[in-house]
């Protein structure tokens, strides 16, 4: 491999903004935020929205849309109902 064209490859620690989840893994993304891990470690954190923690499908939980479908929201918007 040539040097140099690579990102570095290090643990960060992905923060499930919604949940509050957290998990290490290895990642190129990088971060000016910092968090210390439960081994007593500093590493990198990425804020994400979802993860399998918050995901529907890995929860099985889905959320109801409470506004309704595109054409639904259309209609009341424009007072057509």
């Amino acid at each position: 491999m040539r040097e140099g064209i690579h990102p570095e490859y290090r643990k960060v620690v992905f923060l499930d903004t919604s949940s509050e989840y957290k998990f290490l893994t290895g990642s190129t993304k990088s971060s000016s935020e910092t968090i210390e891990w439960e081994d007593g470690n500093t590493y990198p954190l990425i804020r994400v929205e979802i993860s399998s923690d918050s995901h529907p499908f890995y929860t099985g939980k889905q959320k109801a849309d409470k506004a309704g479908g595109r054409v639904d929201r259309f209609k009341k918007k424009y007072k057509l109902n």
